[in-house]
């Protein structure tokens, strides 16, 4: 009874994760030591997963650039994302309403960077941008969501930081050596990364309660509807675009994939490790959106390009790993 007395309370990015066997001191060996390993590991997996998927998404973006107006992509997207997770999310939303009205402002605001600006910015930068300039200006998010976890109080730790420098020089590198000059669409990925780290910062704080899956439907509802007068907007305007093979199912990939499944696994990362540490792991994303931007859309790459991407994978390995 002693011993279950002295537990100590889990830390809120741990909460969703199993409690470890309790210590009767708070020795710096032993079980104590160990206790973060399976919260962090499957944090890390579960940031990488989603890393991974969302590469993809620019290159669809890229690829649906001259076809469908980035405003009715953003849509479609996340009406078919509502579909996905409805089935899942929309009663346990119900049931935790009044939290949802509680924290409404929270919501919103997390609906309104994540899903309606955050993704219609990278899809207007795609009508002009290179899919592998997309992944390379987009790996600055993690700088911000460090800086936002520092100005909230978090120590980041030496380790954790030397990872963020090493993977930012590998970016910067990448950016720079690649002879590329900046165009419109490198700036609205410019604010797409600045949305997207404020998002995912933002997450940190996510209502204690708010179911995770409940609160996904929550984002994807509000964040349709705040797009719904630019959707009007752009049918006026551009007119609707014509349902093939090659947009409906690029559609259902950012719905299902890059929406559903990819901003679960993030979100659920965010909780498990913090920003600071997914956002290490983000840089991966450049490598993958090269690799698939080669392979797909035959964009060039070369040595350089391998040797930052060498430079980014330290970084990553380096902090992501970190403890502190």
């Amino acid at each position: 009874m002693a011993t279950a007395a002295r537990r100590t309370v889990a830390h809120p990015a741990e909460a969703s994760a199993p409690s470890p066997a309790p210590s009767t001191a708070p020795s710096t060996v032993g079980p104590v030591a160990a206790r973060p390993t399976g919260p962090v590991a499957a944090g890390l997996a579960l940031a990488v997963l989603a890393t991974l998927v969302w590469s993809g998404s620019f290159v669809t973006s890229r690829a649906l650039g001259d076809s469908v107006p980035p405003v009715q992509h953003a849509f479609w997207r996340w009406v078919v994302a509502l579909a996905v997770v409805a089935p899942f999310g929309a009663r346990r939303a119900w049931r935790q309403r009044a939290l949802i009205r509680r924290h409404l402002g929270f919501v919103v605001l997390a609906s309104l960077l994540g899903v309606t600006v955050y993704n219609t910015l990278v899809n207007q930068a795609g009508v002009t941008t290179p899919a592998a300039n997309m992944g390379m200006i987009m790996a600055a998010s993690p700088v911000l969501m460090a800086l936002w976890e520092r100005a909230g109080g978090v120590r980041l730790g030496a380790r954790r930081i030397a990872g963020l420098v090493v993977a930012c020089a590998g970016v910067l590198l990448l950016v720079g050596g690649d002879g590329a000059s900046f165009s419109a669409g490198d700036l609205w990925m410019i604010a797409a990364a600045c949305c997207f780290g404020s998002y995912s910062a933002l997450l940190r704080r996510r209502p204690e309660g708010l179911d995770g899956v409940g609160f996904l439907f929550t984002t994807f509802l509000f964040g349709t509807v705040l797009l719904l007068p630019a959707q009007g907007v752009s049918l006026a305007v551009q007119g609707g675009f014509h349902p093939t093979p090659g947009t409906v199912w690029p559609l259902l990939y950012v719905g299902v994939a890059s929406s559903a499944v990819a901003f679960f696994a993030w979100n659920k990362a965010i909780s498990l490790i913090g920003p600071s540490r997914a956002g290490v792991v983000y840089y991966l994303q450049p490598v993958c959106v090269a690799l698939l931007s080669w392979a797909l859309l035959a964009e060039p790459t070369g040595w350089t390009q391998a040797g930052c991407m060498a430079l980014i994978l330290t970084g990553v390995v380096l902090g992501a790993g970190a403890r502190g």
